[in-house]
């Protein structure tokens, strides 16, 4: 269960217009930050980044399932049922037995799919399957809905860092 302070900033999100991917990225970083802090671990870093993609469906945020042939049978039909209950088109069938399952395997999972450096690593192949126009366009429709002090905040990290890439 996601935690209200990750709620509300999806919510706030959606307000500022910004696309249901990025309001489901605060739902993958709170999974990221418990995977840091030890509450549980992941078998890779794919399926942290899916565990959050699933709560932020369940919580409502308007993130329609992947389409056939991106991904298996049972992960569509997995995210088909978690996006239902966000809608409130489905009621979610509680099954603690499962849950309490689930959340012991992963206990024993490993925490270093969240460092970093797998983090990076997953960003980078998963950017290389875009083709530039597509990244490009993202990179352009994000700076639109920034605003003004973040845009300045990101322009100058950017100079920044250009700066020590020279040196």
């Amino acid at each position: 269960m996601p935690r209200q302070e990750v709620i509300r900033k999806a919510r706030q999100d959606k307000r500022a217009g910004k696309s249901a991917s990025t309001q489901a990225g605060e739902f993958v970083k709170d999974q990221i930050d418990k995977i840091r802090k030890g509450k549980h671990g992941a078998r890779s870093t794919k399926q942290a980044i899916a565990i959050g993609l699933s709560e932020a469906r369940r919580a409502g945020v308007d993130l329609p399932p992947p389409r056939k042939g991106s991904t298996k049978k049972s992960t569509r039909r997995s995210a088909k049922y978690a996006y239902e209950v966000g809608q409130g088109k489905r009621t979610p069938k509680r099954r603690p037995k499962v849950s309490r399952a689930a959340t012991n395997v992963l206990k024993k999972e490993p925490r270093s799919t969240a460092s970093r450096s797998a983090l990076s690593k997953q960003a980078k192949r998963a950017a290389s399957r875009r083709t530039a126009a597509s990244r490009s366009a993202a990179a352009r429709k994000a700076s639109h809905t920034k605003g003004v002090k973040v845009r300045s905040a990101a322009a100058k990290k950017a100079a920044r860092t250009r700066a020590r890439r020279r040196s």
